[in-house]
């Protein structure tokens, strides 16, 4: 296995800011010349990314590849599993579906994915001066070891250094580390040099006894307590936990809501929203009712379009879609939200689900057949109505053909893309990330309310965050030190 520096950040638990700071050092290390590469062996996410190299990864690793300046490759994150229902998931490995697999069928097959994975970190590592890597979930899960690709499994298997990550915003920290160093193996402790307190409120030095707690109960020395930082909310979360502590939106005049459907996918594509000055964006939990005033409805991407067609209409939302556009409102779908607009979903392979066919929401006239082949790409092209440029990616499966097509949405390099309904207040495509498009957004932004410009550069806003992230971490953590316990590989801890 390669000897290039590396260190792996593993958590308390999931969501504790893993994602994030490794992003910020990847930022840090960058800044300092130093080439390096992100890396996560296993990811659980449905918000993902497309390659320059034609697969599909983890929207953390692309964020984190960014941070280091270079383009994300399948390689960042060999393993990505995609939820579809509550027991099984689409597995993606080295950025292709190979299938989907039940829960207990993936317990049993992790183990044979080993290889996969430390073939793609040994072609990460050959380009690197160091390798930071992400872990998922926790270590302290130790009912999920045996065949363990994603923590302490893959740190032992490529002979890594580990940090852990805790998040003190959530109480229960001192447990939490303290609880981690009991229930692990006295050889996966010692693998463990040092702790990160992360999401600090208030006056650090206040819990400087705490951290004298931890060190003597674990031998961990502290590396930097971290405060909380808003401006990490700029960047994209991955998980759609994030979405169910979202703040309710404030009286901006322009108005969005976006149904949070069970198997939401790639909500990133709302981010650009979320920062605009003048939009209030909201998202619809289960068991709320879409409010009267909004201007738009948004229908996301979702990882079973025919399972969130049945949970949408399960939380009556259809009901209220049909009263929001007699009010006068629009809709738009996006990827599985586009194909839920048209008349028929037919599923006859059963790629996801049982074979067969539903009725959509009837609100565009066009049918979407699923195949097996999934579309993957980068594309540009213009917004059909404004002639504003446009830019983002696909990924779907899925063919979707009408009477409404004839009027696209998009037009992309000379393909169309989506439909437009006849009256023009219900629209539909399939190209994820449209609204990081400045000038389309605006335009699109404009025809919902009259507006002025808000200046607002998307692809800027996240770069001066992850500036911001890394400055932060600069500030807060022990820098030199984690470099040294990446550079100590394989030597044990002093």
């Amino acid at each position: 296995m390669s000897r290039t520096p590396a260190l792996m950040l593993q958590g308390t638990g999931s969501d504790v800011g893993k994602s994030l700071t490794t992003a910020g050092l990847c930022r840090v290390f960058a800044r300092r010349g130093q080439r390096v590469r992100p890396f996560k062996p296993q990811n659980m996410s449905n918000n993902a990314a497309v390659t320059d190299d034609g697969g599909e990864i983890g929207r953390a690793q692309a964020l984190q590849a960014r941070a280091c300046g270079v383009r994300p490759t399948v390689h960042m994150n060999p393993v990505l599993l995609k939820p579809e229902t509550d027991t099984g998931a689409q597995v993606i490995v080295q950025g292709r579906r190979v299938g989907t697999w039940r829960a207990r069928d993936y317990i049993g097959r992790k183990p044979t994915l080993l290889g996969a994975v430390l073939d793609s970190y040994a072609r990460i590592a050959a380009e690197a001066d160091l390798v930071l890597i992400e872990g998922a979930g926790s270590p302290a899960e130790v009912n999920l070891r045996a065949g363990d690709i994603a923590n302490m499994g893959f740190a032992e298997a490529a002979d890594l250094p580990v940090v852990l990550v805790a998040d003190i915003d959530r109480g229960g920290v001192i447990a939490a580390l303290v609880g981690t160093h009991a229930v692990l193996p006295q050889a996966e402790r010692d693998r463990i040099r040092g702790y990160v307190i992360n999401k600090f409120r208030g006056d650090p030095s206040l819990f400087d006894d705490g951290l004298r707690i931890v060190t003597d109960r674990t031998g961990w020395p502290s590396l930097g307590v971290v405060p909380f930082l808003p401006d990490a909310a700029k960047l994209p979360a991955e998980d759609a936990v994030a979405l169910d502590r979202s703040a309710e939106a404030d009286a901006a005049p322009i108005r969005i809501a976006v149904l949070q459907l069970s198997r939401i996918a790639n909500h990133d594509d709302f981010d650009p929203l979320r920062l605009e000055p003048d939009v209030a964006l909201t998202m619809i939990r289960p068991g709320h009712a879409l409010p009267g005033d909004v201007d738009l409805v948004v229908i996301p991407g979702t990882k079973s379009t025919a399972g969130d067609l049945a949970f949408l209409r399960a939380q009556g939302w259809d009901v209220d879609l049909a009263a929001h556009l007699r009010r006068g409102g629009r809709i738009l779908g996006i990827c599985g939200g586009y194909q839920m607009l048209g008349r028929r979903l037919h599923d006859p392979d059963g790629i996801e689900g049982p074979p067969g066919s539903v009725d959509g929401l009837g609100l565009l006239d066009v049918e979407t057949v699923m195949r097996p082949d999934k579309r993957l790409t980068e594309a540009a092209g213009r917004h059909r109505a404004t002639g504003t440029a446009v830019h983002g990616y696909e990924m779907h499966i899925g063919l979707t053909e009408g009477p409404a097509a004839a009027a696209p949405f998009l037009d992309l390099g000379g393909r169309a893309d989506g439909a437009v309904s006849a009256d023009g207040r219900v629209a539909g495509c399939y190209l994820h990330g449209l609204f990081r498009s400045d000038p389309f957004r605006h335009a699109f932004l404009a025809g919902l309310r009259p507006r002025a410009e808000t200046g607002l550069a998307f692809d800027h806003a996240v770069e001066a965050a992850l500036d911001a992230l890394a400055d932060h971490l600069e500030r807060h953590l022990d820098i030199d030190a984690l470099w040294r316990i990446a550079a100590s590989r394989g030597e044990s801890p002093t």
